[in-house]
């Protein structure tokens, strides 16, 4: 069986293959199973967080580029992908700050460029900080 190919298309189909197998007694091919299901959820959690952090990314972007369109939403969207970030890495410890620092700058490509887009404008930010993103309150700075 290709088990990359099956567990692209579905991780519930994948395990259900897998269980097939080991019913059948082939330990062997649902290991090979198992291994590929358990890289699939890992290449699945890791573009959840690289699209957090580029989510994450351009709300600080834009809220730094443009103060007078900050709002309680802005603000909320920043606190969301945050969680969103936490909750990944406590479901998948090997996403750690040194994985993220290796991400960092792909990601802030990525944000700039998506929050350019929905500004219209360029940003003037040539990059971001680790404190900005993670640990700025954006709650003591004035909306508009």
């Amino acid at each position: 069986m290709n088990w990359r190919e099956q567990s692209t298309t579905s991780h519930y189909q994948t395990a259900v293959a897998i269980a097939e197998q080991l019913k059948a007694g082939n330990i062997a091919e649902a290991t090979a199973g198992v291994e590929e299901l358990i890289d699939a959820l890992a290449r699945s959690d890791k573009r959840a967080l690289r699209s957090q952090l580029a989510r994450l990314m351009a709300h600080i972007i834009k809220w730094r580029s443009q103060p007078e369109g900050r709002s309680r939403g802005w603000r909320a969207s920043i606190a969301n992908a945050r969680e969103e970030i936490a909750a990944i890495r406590e479901e998948t410890p090997s996403l750690t700050e040194d994985f993220i620092r290796g991400i960092w700058d792909r990601c802030f490509q990525i944000a700039k460029r998506q929050a350019e887009g929905e500004m219209e404008q360029e940003a003037t930010i040539a990059s971001l900080t680790w404190d900005e993103v993670f640990h700025q309150d954006f709650g003591n700075e004035p909306t508009a």
